[in-house]
Parts: C-alpha cells; sequence; structure tokens
C-alpha cells in the first residue's frame, strides 16, 4: 500500500478546508494512507526538533512549531515580502530585506531534520510551493537520497526579475535539486528554462563563476484543477439553493456578475471595479439591470502592502456607490468574508459573468469552479484575465488584459450581451477543459512522471507528498 505524508507550509485545522488545493490535497490523503506534516500554527520560544502527532478530522496530522522570529523572517518576510510579489512581477512592492533570508533558511532547515526521521529509503518526495524551496538542499545535506518533485503554484518570475531576488541564485540550486519540477503553464516553463540556459555570468551573492546544473532536473507544465462535476452537484445542493434564493430576493431581475478571490494585490481587484465603473458610464443600459458582487476575504492583512490594497478598494467601491447608487437600487456589494463551497457554487451558477481579472496568476482555480457551477442549458460567461495560467487551458473565456479597463468594460457588456448558444458553446468548451485538467488527473500525472520505474513487492509504490499552503 502506498504511503503519502503531506508536508505543508501549515497543517490543516479542524473542519472544512477553505482554499481548493487544501480541498484537493486533503481528498489525496484520504484516498491512501499516510499523514500530514508542517507547522502547527503555535509560536513559540524555542522551535520544535522533533514533530508530535495528533488526529484531526479522521488525517494523521505531524506537527512543529516555530519561533516568532524565525516565522517573521520566513513567512511574511521572505516568502510573501519578496518571493510573492517578485514572482508576481510586482518587484516595486517586494521589501528586498537580505536578512529574511536567515529566518526562511533556518525554518527549512527545522522541517528537514524533523522530517528526516519519518522518511524511508524508497518514499518519494513531492515539494509544494514557494516558501519551501530549499527543502531539498536540506534534506539532501542531511543524507537523503530519495526521488524528490516540486511543485509551484505560483507563477515563476522571468530572468531579469530573478535577478533581483536575494540569494536568487542559491534558491535556483536548491531547484536543481529535485528530480521533477512542476509548473503551472507553460510561459512558467519558458521563464524558468530561459534562466537555466541564459544564467547570469556575474553575482556578488553566491560563487560567480559557477552555474546551476540543471541537466538531472526535469522541468515541465502540469496545470493543476479542480474538480468540475463535484462543482456541478454542489451548484444545485440545498446549501447553494438556499444561498442563491437569498441572493435572488436581493436582485429580482437583475444579471448578476460575481468576483472572488483573496484580498491580494495580486488578484487586480480595483482595476476589475474601476472596469465595471467604466461599463456602466459608458452604457447606461446597464444601471438598474445588472449588480456586481465581489468576495474578498482578507490575506495576510499585516503586510502593509496588503492593507493599502484594501484601502484602495474601499475608496473605489465607495466612489461607484456613490456615483450610481439610487434609493431602491446599488450597483455593487462588496464582502469581506469567505463562504463555503456550496454557497460559492450557487452564486457561480447564478452568475450571469464571472469576472476572473488576476493581474498575474499561478493557475486561478476561481476559473474552474465557475465553469463546473454553471447551468449548461443556461451557462453564464467566464471573462479571464489573459495574464492567469488558466488562460492557456481556458481560451474559449473572454480573455482580457486587466490592466486596460476599457478592454475589460467591454468584454463585460459583450458577456451580458451574448446570445444563449454561444454562451452554450464556448461553456462546453470551457467544460471539456475543465474535466481534462481536472485535480485527480493532475496529481496523478505529476506523481506518475515523478515515480520511479521500480516497484516495491506489493506492487504499489510508498510516496510521500510535502505540500505548502498558503
Amino acid at each position: 500500500m502506498s504511503r503519502i505524508v503531506i508536508v505543508s507550509n501549515r497543517t490543516p485545522g479542524k473542519g472544512p478546508a477553505a482554499g481548493g488545493l487544501a480541498v484537493a490535497l486533503r481528498k489525496t490523503l484520504a484516498e491512501r494512507e499516510g499523514f500530514w506534516f508542517g507547522w502547527s500554527g503555535r509560536l513559540v520560544e524555542q522551535p520544535s526538533s522533533e514533530a508530535r502527532f495528533e488526529d484531526v478530522d479522521g488525517l494523521k496530522v505531524a506537527q512543529v512549531d516555530l519561533t516568532r522570529q524565525d516565522h517573521h523572517a520566513y513567512y511574511a518576510g521572505f516568502s510573501n515580502s519578496i518571493l510573492w510579489p517578485s514572482f508576481h512581477l510586482r518587484l516595486d512592492l517586494a521589501t528586498l530585506d537580505s536578512t529574511w533570508y536567515e529566518g526562511y533558511r533556518r525554518v527549512n532547515q527545522q522541517f528537514a531534520r524533523a522530517l528526516l526521521p519519518l522518511l524511508k529509503a524508497d518514499d518519494i518526495i513531492w515539494v509544494h510551493d514557494y516558501h519551501l524551496i530549499p527543502l531539498a538542499s536540506e534534506l539532501r545535506a542531511l543524507g537523503a537520497r530519495n526521488r524528490i518533485g516540486f511543485y509551484l503554484h505560483i507563477p515563476f518570475p522571468t530572468a531579469d526579475t530573478l535577478y533581483a531576488i536575494p540569494n536568487h541564485l542559491d534558491l535556483m540550486r536548491d531547484l536543481s535539486r529535485y528530480d521533477l519540477v512542476g509548473m503551472q503553464a507553460n510561459r512558467d516553463v519558458a521563464a524558468f528554462t530561459e534562466f537555466a540556459e541564459h544564467q547570469s555570468p556575474a553575482s556578488i551573492s553566491g560563487d560567480p563563476l559557477q552555474s546551476v546544473d540543471f541537466s538531472r532536473t526535469e522541468v515541465d507544465a502540469f496545470p493543476i484543477g479542480s474538480d468540475p462535476d463535484a462543482f456541478a452537484r454542489l451548484a444545485v445542493s440545498p446549501a447553494a439553493t438556499k444561498m442563491v434564493n437569498r441572493m435572488r430576493r436581493v436582485l429580482g431581475d437583475q444579471r448578476l456578475i460575481i468576483g472572488v478571490d483573496r484580498l491580494d494585490y495580486s488578484k487586480g481587484l480595483p482595476q476589475r471595479v474601476e472596469a465595471y465603473e467604466k461599463l456602466l458610464t459608458h452604457d447606461a443600459r446597464f444601471r438598474r439591470q445588472v449588480h456586481f458582487l465581489q468576495v474578498a476575504p482578507p490575506s495576510r492583512d499585516t503586510i502593509k502592502e496588503y492593507q493599502e490594497t484594501s484601502e484602495t478598494l474601499d475608496s473605489i467601491c465607495g466612489r461607484v456607490m456613490g456615483r450610481f447608487a439610487e434609493l431602491d437600487w446599488q450597483p455593487l456589494t462588496y464582502v469581506k468574508r469567505a463562504y463555503g463551497q456550496p454557497s460559492l457554487a450557487g452564486l457561480y451558477r447564478l452568475a450571469r459573468v464571472g469576472l476572473v481579472t488576476p493581474l498575474r496568476d499561478g493557475m486561478n482555480l476561481v476559473a474552474h469552479e465557475y465553469i463546473g457551477s454553471q447551468n449548461p442549458a443556461d451557462p453564464g460567461v467566464l471573462v479571464l484575465s489573459r495574464f492567469a495560467g488558466a488562460a492557456e487551458i481556458f481560451d474559449a473565456a473572454l480573455l482580457v488584459n486587466p490592466f486596460d479597463t476599457d478592454e475589460t468594460a467591454e468584454a463585460l457588456r459583450l458577456a451580458l450581451d451574448m446570445p444563449l448558444d454561444e454562451r452554450i458553446s464556448r461553456w462546453q468548451t470551457l467544460m471539456a477543459a475543465a474535466r481534462a485538467h481536472n485535480i485527480d488527473d493532475w496529481s496523478r500525472s505529476f506523481l506518475d512522471r515523478l515515480a520511479p520505474a521500480s516497484r516495491n513487492g506489493s506492487g504499489t509504490r510508498d510516496i510521500l507528498y510535502l505540500a505548502s499552503v498558503a
């Protein structure tokens, strides 16, 4: 019987998982024997050297504690104030504090030391996301010789942007210690390959004369998906129907435009509301006929750049309300809270337009979920940023440049005016793509590529997952 160990930035808590990736990893672990390893969420005076186990909703979970100083440097610092903005091509928002790298490295070392005693020689290790880039190097330094794969859930930066990241050469050398590196989209593989083939000849960090050897590392795109048929069922569940009935009482005959995102500067939320404002400005017939719902639960709200995004969005929404609201009509609803998947599936199904316009995204599972939730006889229209990884597989969506708010406004008009036969045709193409890139096939294809040809005596592979959930 295969064994799975998921190692993440955070271990799962009790209750339903909130994000699509967390749901997928729970599902994968539930189908096989194994356990989940990661940070407990506790901040202590002395870091844990050994993991402690507990049962969380039927899952076996191993946890370690971090010090407050290490967690700040590793998570809020290097991971989310340097790597996150840089990988999303927002160097203007990156705080290039080189001291954070020490804490980032120290936490990866702590994870590796606590994990190593739990490993078997034939375990396969799968590391997920930017928090844990050095983990393979740290495990190999401790003697691990397992097959190790890495999956990046956010975009990979261009070479010029990568050069601006402190210790970028160390990070790329860390990636070279993996047997397989998976990316969300072909554009990410191209960016990675550009660096690998044309490395900077000089650097003041690390050894400027030593290039990184990627000859033993395979790099490919493995587009992650959701479970579109599960969302189709959720969209007509009692919980979804209850939410739809509540919303219909508010909307009446108005058509709904919906956006669902974490409150993050990479999601393009201010530009999205500005595009909606231009729709109402340029085409008065949509006033009182449409309503925009933006669901945006706070994310990393202790980081200054996220606070500024929240304040900007508050201001723009207030401006649109002040400009267009009437005594008996509001142009938009902006909600800073999370909703469960059944409620969201119902809202997706109700919405005539799914507005998914990040400035840059790894994949964007909201696009997948919106498609899966649609009524086949009367589907809505997906308006999608061409800078989301999902644009590579969802070319039947209305693709837009999210920085060009006039273009997005025009796409909204086209979506709202689109005839039923075209909506059905586009949705059928999108649903076929969502089914072809579902979450189960994604994990299976990556593991099949990572796993060695030999099998153990029982005819199954022992498999170890390491994942990092933001």
